[in-house]
This record gives structure tokens, C-alpha cells and sequence, in this order.
């Protein structure tokens, strides 16, 4: 039997095991019972805000402060499992690219999660929450918009939310770092550091709010009835997307494409890039766990499950299709496959089944495997994966809630989802084409050859490590 009709039996059997999936997932009664349970928290919010206040210590004192602090203390430390989530992008764009851009690597994270905070401070949160506007366009101010005159709109359940307002921000400036963090794993390797940082900056600071208003900030795509958890689009596929764009101006590495030719350029730790996708398996729980926006028992719990069934079946997928495709045990992939399987399941984390969450992360798997390849043959560079993962990935998952769970639309995910990565794909390759022209965004052939680390920071990650005595360690035995 040849390749093609062992793939052809192999992609026709997971379409139909994706259909009884899906006609299973219509029907499964505990999506169901956890949209009751979630139906109940949100009318108890609404009940509780309700209640007045004079004064922080007076709703202290109530029967409701008890539960409102637990709530506010499970989104800080959801905030803090995101928080996490850096680390372990780091860990993985390091080990899945060359040893001598490794410290460029670390600098562009810890600068970009630094940065975005900030910014996502001055401006962004209040460009993404402005309170009423237009649905397309607001800005509620700078600053985060703490009102000292209100402590008890703040910092009570008088804000709207179980959570103060500080818990509110912290927990949403973790989000805003991880879309500009994915664009740097997609140019790395040849990217000039300034242009990078320039980029990053304004993408965290307005067009990543900008389409989060719609949604989340109460705008357009919030009334046509669109659904997104935690972002699949609106962090991952904006992300992706992005990236995308910086890709298509800034070029592949050299030796990428020579001749016609596909060649595999190795990252140089498989291990490293192992820990840091545990490390994002473990914070994704923060990050799906703590968009429920309350500690809710059972809706907390059951978006555990469906994020840790969606990345077992990703990763699963993953090893199958290269097997069965590629004749190969990859193991890079596998890991793409875990991250595949996560991406998908965001959008619906809190209203897909578990059966269904299973699927959505089985067909992600396969999807990162043929994405990868796909950009590749279209001499696409993208050193780890991160277009496929996050922007491919992220389109999937959202249109997966329109299948799977029949309250929601196919039709209004497809338009919020391709109005998001529409917006952000232009406006990305617009401000990277006017860095390109004012300042250029690509390093020098030689600065390229010789590493980043090296050019541009001077030092490199591992002088003296495994016996890889580089130019840097070698200058150091000389002086």
C-alpha cells in the first residue's frame, strides 16, 4: 500500500472520528452542566452586585467577602501560572533554534514581557476596556484607571467582576506580553534587536488592544454574538499572525532554501525545548483555569480537563501524522503537538465537552504537522513552529467552538475570527514595512553567520558548556 493511501485512509478515518465527535459533543451532559454552573455563578455575580456599599470595610464584613476572596486570590495566582508561561517560551524558542542566538533569544523575551507590562499599563488596558464606546475604537485614559474617590467600585464586587481592579490588570498584562513573545519566536535568528523591540512594543500597545476590545472590551464582535475564552484568536492568532507578517518583509535564515531544497536547520536543545513546553502545558491552566474569572468550583475544574485532554490529543496526533506521513518519530513536533492541542481547546475551553475537547485537540495536532510543512514549501521561515502553532492553531480552535457547540454560530466565528487576523496581518506588515524603511529590520550576512550572540550582545549562552568552546570563552582565555 503506498504513502498516499495509508495518509488518505489515515485523514478520512479522523474526519469521521471528528464527526461522531462532534454529534457526541452536541449532546454530552456534562458541557452541559457546566454551562448551567457557569450560568449560576454569573447570576450570583450579578446578584452581588447589587449590593451597595459605603465603604470597603463595611463589604468586609459581609457574608459575600469570603467567597470574593477566594475568587480574587485564584486570579492571582492564575496570573502568576501565566506569569510562568514566559519562562517557558524562552526555554522553547532557545532550544528549537541555533546555540549562538540563544542569549538574543532570552533578551527579546525578558525585554518584551517587561515592556508589554508597562505599556500595557500606560495605554493598553484602557484602550481594551474603555468602557462605553463604539465597538470599534476607545481609550477610557491613561494609566490603569484606579479611582481613589471609589475604593469601593475598585475594590469590591462593586467593580463588576469577583476580583479588585489590580487582580483585573495583572492577570490581563500577562495575556497582552504572550501575543508580541509568539512574533519573536518567528524572526528569530536574523532580526535586528531594535527593530524587534520597536515592533513588539506597539503591537502590545494598540493593536493587540484594539481587537481584544472587540470582544472582551464589550465591542462589535462582543454583540454579534462571537465567543473566544481565552484567545485562541485574540491572543494566538493575533500573535501568529503578526508574526506572519514580519516573516513575509524579513526574509528566511541563510541556508534555509538553497537550491530548491528544504534544509532542517536543528535547534540545538531538544531537552531545553521539552521543559519550556511543560512549563506552558503547566501555566496554561492559569491561562484557561483563571479566564473563568472566578474560582467556580466546577467550571474552574472542568477547564482543566478539556485543556489537559486537548494537549494529550495534540500531541498524540502529532506522532501519528509524522509516522504515518513522514515515516518519522519527531520529536520537536510532539512537542509542536502538545502546544497545538492547547492553542485549539482556548477558545473553548468552558463550553466544548470533554469528547469534543479531544477532537478539537486531535485535529490541531494533525493541522500543526501539514501548517509546518505548508509554509515551508512556500519558503516560508518560521524557525519554531510558531505561525502553525499559535496563528494556524488559533483560527482552528475558534471555528471549532462554531461546530461543537450549537448555541454558537460557525458563520459569526468565521467573520470574528478572520476580522481579527485581518486587522492585526495588515496593520503588522504596515508598521514592519515603515521599521524596514526607517532603520531596516535584518542583520548583516555576517552578523548572521556569526550569531546574535555574539554581534549583539557580546557573550554567548554556553562558553564553556559540553565542550563547545566558542569565541567568546576563547577571548576570555586569551585576556
Amino acid at each position: 500500500m503506498s504513502r498516499n493511501v495509508k495518509s488518505l485512509i489515515f485523514f478520512t478515518s479522523l474526519i469521521f472520528f471528528a464527526g461522531y465527535i462532534a454529534y457526541a459533543g452536541h449532546s454530552e451532559p456534562l458541557a452541559e452542566a457546566a454551562n448551567s454552573d457557569m450560568a449560576i455563578a454569573v447570576e450570583t455575580a450579578e446578584i452581588s452586585q447589587n449590593d451597595g456599599f459605603a465603604t470597603v470595610e463595611e463589604f468586609m464584613a459581609s457574608p459575600g467577602f469570603p467567597k470574593f476572596m477566594i475568587d480574587n486570590l485564584w486570579i492571582l495566582i492564575a496570573a502568576g501560572l501565566v506569569f510562568i508561561m514566559h519562562l517557558g517560551f524562552a526555554s522553547v524558542e532557545s532550544g528549537l533554534t541555533q546555540a549562538k542566538n540563544s542569549v538574543n533569544v532570552i533578551y527579546k523575551n525578558v525585554f518584551i514581557l517587561c515592556m508589554g507590562i508597562l505599556t500595557y499599563a500606560f495605554v493598553g488596558f484602557q484602550i481594551m476596556y474603555p468602557g462605553d464606546f463604539n465597538g470599534f475604537f476607545g481609550f477610557g485614559g491613561f494609566g490603569i484607571g484606579f479611582d481613589a474617590s471609589d475604593p469601593v467600585g475598585m475594590l469590591t464586587s462593586g467593580y463588576g467582576m469577583d476580583m479588585t481592579i489590580w487582580s483585573d490588570f495583572i492577570f490581563q498584562a500577562m495575556f497582552a506580553a504572550t501575543a508580541a513573545t509568539i512574533v519573536s519566536g518567528c524572526v528569530t535568528g536574523r532580526v535586528k534587536l531594535i527593530s524587534f523591540m520597536l515592533f513588539g512594543t506597539i503591537l502590545v500597545s494598540l493593536i493587540y488592544p484594539i481587537t481584544g476590545s472587540w470582544q472582551w472590551g464589550g465591542g462589535w464582535l462582543s454583540e454579534l454574538g462571537f465567543y473566544d475564552f481565552a484567545g485562541s484568536t485574540l491572543v494566538h492568532a493575533v500573535g501568529g499572525f503578526a508574526g506572519l507578517a514580519c516573516v513575509l518583509i524579513l526574509g528566511a535564515r541563510k541556508g534555509k532554501f538553497d537550491s530548491g531544497r528544504v534544509n532542517i536547520i536543528p535547534g540545538h536543545s531538544i531537552p531545553l525545548a521539552t521543559v519550556g513546553v511543560f512549563l506552558l502545558w503547566f501555566g496554561w491552566f492559569g491561562f484557561n483555569g483563571g479566564s473563568v474569572l472566578s474560582a467556580d468550583p466546577a467550571t474552574v475544574s472542568y477547564v482543566f480537563v478539556t485543556t489537559a485532554l486537548a494537549a494529550c490529543a495534540g500531541a498524540i496526533a502529532s506522532m501519528l501524522t509524522t509516522q504515518v506521513v513522514f515515516r518519522s518519530l519527531d520529536a520537536p513536533m510532539a512537542l509542536n503537538g502538545i502546544l497545538a492541542g492547547l492553542v485549539g481547546i482556548t477558545a473553548g475551553a468552558d463550553v466544548i465537552s470533554p469528547l469534543a475537547a479531544v477532537a478539537v485537540g486531535a485535529i490541531a495536532g494533525v493541522l500543526v504537522v501539514l501548517a509546518i510543512t505548508f509554509f515551508d514549501r512556500m519558503k516560508v521561515d518560521d524557525p519554531v513552529g510558531a505561525i502553525s502553532v499559535h496563528g494556524i492553531c488559533g483560527v482552528w480552535g475558534t471555528l471549532a467552538v462554531g461546530l461543537f457547540v450549537p448555541q454558537y454560530s460557525f458563520f459569526t466565528q468565521l467573520i470574528g475570527t478572520l476580522s481579527v487576523i485581518t486587522f492585526t496581518f495588515i496593520l503588522s506588515y504596515a508598521l514592519f514595512s515603515l521599521i524596514k524603511f526607517a532603520i531596516g529590520v535584518r542583520v548583516t550576512d555576517g552578523v548572521e553567520a556569526a550569531g546574535l550572540d555574539i554581534s549583539e550582545h557580546g557573550n554567548s549562552a554556553y562558553p564553556y558548556f559540553a565542550g563547545i568552546e566558542t569565541e567568546a570563552a576563547a577571548t576570555a582565555d586569551k585576556s
